[in-house]
């Protein structure tokens, strides 16, 4: 790429995707420079903001860790703190960690055909000092939600409650619920690990969820990995333990939207198994929806099913009508004292982590934009957005798209373009970007940009097609535009 830019990629973001990012623009493109802006003062993301009891992934180590870097811990499902160690040895391991700037918000971010570059604009460190840079392409790996605060409904009295109302994004250090009954709002992924965790030290655990969701127990360890790392070369293990997981998920939720009926019914049923004949699972874990219509929750080694077997926790499903002073009212009439809530109510999503996108001086709307294979937005050029799946583990499509961005910017190397945008096909119908009924997205779907129904629109939220299309598919598919510099001589 030209060099007369900062660096030729800007990589936002220094969690899972944004190591993933550098890695392989470093690997793949040796000759190319690049920096990582991340907002806040340490590596991680995700994993570095979330610190409630208990936090961890829903998705295997083995798909969720890195393809260079094998997963080689005993667990496959493990806390937030294993993964965040997990994240930083990488970083430090090849050198990503010394082009990290911290403490840089990225604000702004404006594309000039003229110049056939991005200057973007960061606020730096606590006084927000301005910071611009200039780079040539912007690999964005921010993630999906605002990290300054979750969801939190407006309930009514909730200022009448006297006891403290927690949010699991913002959970204190110094919050102590030793010995005190606990009231759990929500049912989704943060609940379901949240409950089992506070248990073990509340006087009693109550999850308040206004509808079931599906929870599936799983073993943290997996004796057919244990069996392939005594085998194999540590290598070839990994490998082999990252295509299990990976192929049994994908024929998971394949049979799970093709048969919904018959997976419906099996997760309810190993609910029951683990409850007993006498626990009201039709109320409690029978869900309204299909299985995949939102994402399934994980009970690691069945540790939510064990503390509602154990009694040190429960769950009441129905709707709140009102805060009290010691607690919740619900529309049936019930009180459920506590003496702490925590309202797991979910996120609050931010594309791109709000940043203001330009292009040419126009101010880019990008719910009117449709995404390119899940990675580029019509009409603004060289800038690629890191998202991971929603069926299976982030790292995943991660990996695909960073691989993508780099054999993009190699071809325009090589073939002398300075650039490379997605030109939007007005035959190609819209429907929203992601396909879950969750309470997040749909509350976020004014916001989000579209996809299309058809290729390469359209996300399919299947690793295999993904890796034929961003692998080994064409990168001159009739659909993306590649452009020489104002001063470059035709073709």
């Amino acid at each position: 790429m030209r060099t007369d830019a900062d660096v030729d990629v800007l990589i936002v973001g220094a969690g899972l995707s944004g190591i993933a990012a550098a890695y392989f623009l470093q690997t793949k493109l040796p000759a190319a420079t690049y920096a990582i802006l991340e907002g806040r003062d340490a590596i991680g993301g995700t994993w570095e903001l979330f610190r409630y009891p208990g936090v961890r992934s829903d998705s295997d180590m083995h798909t969720l860790g890195y393809s260079f870097r094998p997963w080689r811990g005993a667990k496959s499902i493990v806390g937030g703190d294993e993964i965040l160690a997990y994240i930083r040895e990488t970083a430090q391991a090849y050198g990503i960690d010394r082009a990290i700037r911290f403490g840089h918000r990225v604000v702004r971010a404006a594309w000039s055909s003229a110049n056939a570059g991005w200057t973007v604009d960061a606020h730096a460190g606590t006084d927000a000092t301005p910071v611009r840079l200039t780079c040539r392409f912007v690999f964005m790996c921010s993630g999906y939600y605002d990290y300054a605060a979750g969801y939190l409904p407006a309930w009514a009295g909730m200022e009448r409650f006297r006891g403290p109302l927690v949010h699991p994004q913002q959970w204190p250090a110094d919050f102590d619920y030793t010995g005190k009954r606990v009231l759990v709002i929500g049912s989704g992924a943060t609940a379901v690990t949240l409950v089992p965790s506070l248990a073990e030290r509340a006087a009693h655990v109550t999850m308040l969820q206004r509808s079931p969701t599906y929870v599936v127990a799983r073993p943290s360890e997996n004796a057919l990995v244990q069996r392939l790392r005594r085998t194999f070369p540590a290598p070839l293990a990994g490998a082999l333990a990252r295509w299990y997981y990976l192929l049994f998920g994908m024929y998971f939720y394949r049979l799970a939207r093709r048969k919904p009926e018959r997976v419906k019914n099996a997760i309810v049923n190993l609910a029951r198994a683990q409850l007993g004949p006498g626990y009201d699972v039709e109320t409690h874990f029978t869900p309204r929806y299909n299985p995949w219509d939102q994402r399934l929750c994980l009970a690691a080694d069945g540790d939510l099913f064990a503390a509602l077997r154990a009694g040190t926790a429960s769950i009441v499903t129905g709707e709140i009508e009102r805060f009290t002073k010691t607690g919740i009212e619900l529309r049936s009439g019930e009180l459920i004292e506590a003496d702490a809530i925590v309202a797991a109510t979910g996120l609050s999503m931010k594309l791109m982590g709000g940043v203001e996108i330009v292009v040419d001086d126009a101010v880019v709307d990008l719910p009117r934009t449709m995404s390119y294979k899940g990675m580029m937005f019509t009409g603004i050029p060289n800038l690629a957005l890191c998202l991971g799946y929603t069926n299976a583990s982030w790292t995943l499509k991660c990996e695909l798209v960073a691989r993508y961005v780099c054999r993009l910017i190699k071809y325009m190397d090589e073939h002398g373009y300075a650039a490379c945008v997605a030109r939007r096909n007005p035959a190609v119908s819209e429907e929203p970007a992601i396909g879950l009924t969750s309470g997040y997205v749909r509350r976020a779907e004014h916001l989000m940009p579209k996809q299309g129904t058809r290729r390469p629109w359209k996300l399919h939220q299947n690793y295999a097609l993904d890796l034929a299309a961003l692998r080994f598919g064409r990168l001159r598919d009739g659909v993306i535009e590649f452009i020489r510099a104002p001063s470059a001589p035709a073709a």
